[in-house]
């Protein structure tokens, strides 16, 4: 099937799983979101307050509605900006943002101050954001924007995946897969994104290439310190390290196994951090569930440090072809591997 053909249909597919899948994410049932918000005086964005069962862990989307003057104006080329926040840390989600104006407006962007989220202090990113989503602000009718909020639960066990199975799912496949989405959800909403500039940590070119594939009527750019050269990357930056610093907040506030701790940045290096994961860890069950990275180094460092117990697991059940197990395996002893503390280091090459 040619290329453009297949991402048509899948941009198709995406424009109704968008109009059940965002309708849900943007418009909770209120009393939840009243809880959200109750629970702390301090504004959050929607992208925190409007999650859905926090305490389950799951990766969430938001997307914000389509701003008023690209909605008037349907066939204008609209630019659209990729960024990401908390790659790095052992703690936390890793917030994928997207933002999208007129490309008329771009040079407005810069004109609020909009850079590199990094190089902005917390009350300016804060403050920005606010502006985006005020309906009275001129922000709030250009520019839209959504992220994508990938637990720590999920991206551990996307990275711990069995090798028996599909194997490891790691970090770069998880980030491009969720770019790749958001872009086919706003597409899906009718936007006409005509040019997309995507940050990025890793070779730019093979990444590049693949979107190209993927979107052959857009212009792509992939780039490292994209989030400093454009103003509409910059705002994407902006939406993903608010989103991911408050949704941390949120929960050192309310999650009760981790009220009153200071977590830090969430980074390795951080003192608070390391102090929090070395005083914190429980022998067999480790962190809090769903907040903790356990696919990264430092954890399972620490968990070493700490002298975790060891954990004996049963060997997965493999389908057949079929689907369905054979009666008769149910009676043949199960074969167990045992798994030592020393899994937890790199000294150890164990296939889960």
């Amino acid at each position: 099937m040619p290329v453009e053909k297949r991402v048509d249909d899948e941009v198709e597919q995406a424009r109704e799983e968008v109009e059940e899948d965002t309708r849900e994410e943007t418009s909770p049932p209120p009393s939840k979101r009243r809880h959200l918000e109750e629970q702390s005086d301090s504004w959050k964005p929607p992208s925190v307050t409007t999650l859905i069962n926090p305490n389950q862990f799951t990766t969430s989307i938001y997307h914000s509605q389509i701003p008023s003057l690209i909605e008037s104006n349907p066939k204008s080329e609209v630019i659209l900006g990729v960024d990401e926040a908390g790659r790095g840390p052992v703690l936390g989600p890793m917030v994928y943002g997207i933002a999208y104006c007129l490309k008329s407006y771009q040079s407005q962007l810069k004109h609020y101050g909009f850079a590199d989220s990094k190089v902005l202090k917390d009350e300016k990113r804060q403050s920005l954001f606010q502006q985006m989503e005020d309906p009275a602000h001129e922000l709030y009718e250009n520019v839209g924007w959504a992220t994508t909020t990938m637990t720590a639960k999920d991206i551990s066990s996307g990275m711990l995946q069995s090798t028996a199975g599909t194997g490891a799912y790691n970090l770069n496949e998880q980030a491009h897969d969720t770019t790749i989405a958001l872009i086919k959800q706003v597409l899906a909403k009718g936007v006409n994104i005509t040019e997309v500039f995507v940050d990025t940590v890793g070779p730019p070119i093979t990444y590049q290439n693949k979107l190209k594939s993927l979107f052959p009527g857009i212009d792509i750019v992939v780039t490292k310190k994209a989030d400093s050269i454009y103003p509409i990357v910059s705002t994407a930056s902006v939406v993903a390290k608010v989103t991911r610093d408050l949704n941390i907040q949120y929960y050192n506030e309310t999650l009760p196994i981790l009220q009153n701790h200071k977590l830090g940045s969430g980074y390795p290096s951080d003192p608070n951090t390391s102090k929090w994961l070395n005083n914190n860890v429980d022998h067999i069950f480790g962190w809090c569930f769903g907040f903790i990275r356990y696919s990264w180094q430092t954890a399972k460092d620490s968990l070493v440090k700490n002298n975790a117990v060891e954990v004996i697991y049963e060997d997965e059940v493999k389908k057949r072809d079929n689907g369905y197990q054979d009666v008769s395996d149910m009676f043949e002893p199960k074969a167990k591997v045992k798994i030592n503390r020393f899994y937890y280091t790199s000294e150890d090459s164990v296939n889960l």
